[in-house]
């Protein structure tokens, strides 16, 4: 009798023990389960870090780059991209550059809006580097004028020069006219001294802002 109660309890000590086993390693591979989990959402949380530090560090970038080249602008340039940031017209916000068509170079002339042959020639050229860029451009066009004449005549001659530039992209070069805009500055914005001949005909100018 008492030998079979020895072979009972050595039974039962041999079954908790492997029963302590089996638990233990059911621990152990919980923990180890868990803490690969818990290592694999670190790993997640810390590449959605980086990943989010990346945009912010590119969108610092572009603003650093936005805001330099608009230091690099004319004033009315800069003016053109406020104008077109307040309508909406810009998918990046960017100036990119800026093109002058003076008297000297296309032969405007004096209280004159046609586009004479030079100037059209100066045109088709910008609008082929346009076209080569390949990029979804919008156009401000500004008309400029010496300071001969009242400031309303002025105004007005300044508005039609631009909108010959205008008609001209549109009609020789299919430039969409929802991507175009035009202003006058008239006599208030010269480059050079009106009190001469040569500064009068580089103030009577049109302006062609390029952004983006």
């Amino acid at each position: 009798m008492r030998h079979m109660q020895r072979i009972s309890i050595a039974v039962a000590a041999i079954a908790l023990f492997t029963t302590g086993c089996a638990t233990k390693k059911y621990t152990q591979d919980y923990v180890a389960g868990q803490t690969a989990v818990i290592h694999k959402r670190v790993d997640d949380v810390e590449v959605q870090v980086e990943q989010n530090q990346q945009r912010l560090d590119d969108h610092d970038r572009q603003i650093s780059q936005a805001t330099q080249e608009a230091q690099e602008a004319s004033k009315t340039a800069r003016e053109a991209l406020d104008r077109a940031q307040e309508a909406g017209k810009l998918a990046e916000g960017k100036f990119l550059y800026e093109v002058m068509l003076t008297e000297q170079d296309v032969r405007f002339g004096f209280d004159r809006s046609e586009l004479s042959d030079e100037a059209k020639a100066a045109l088709d050229t910008f609008a082929e580097q346009v076209k080569q860029e390949n990029r979804g451009v919008y156009v401000e066009i500004q008309g400029h004028t010496d300071s001969v004449g009242s400031e309303d005549y002025n105004e007005r001659l300044g508005m039609e020069r631009a909108e010959a530039v205008r008609n001209h992209l549109s009609r020789e070069h299919d430039f969409p006219l929802h991507r175009m805009n035009v202003i006058s500055y008239g006599e208030a914005e010269p480059i050079a001294d009106n009190a001469d001949r040569d500064g009068r005909a580089q103030n009577r100018r049109v302006a062609l802002v390029v952004l983006e």
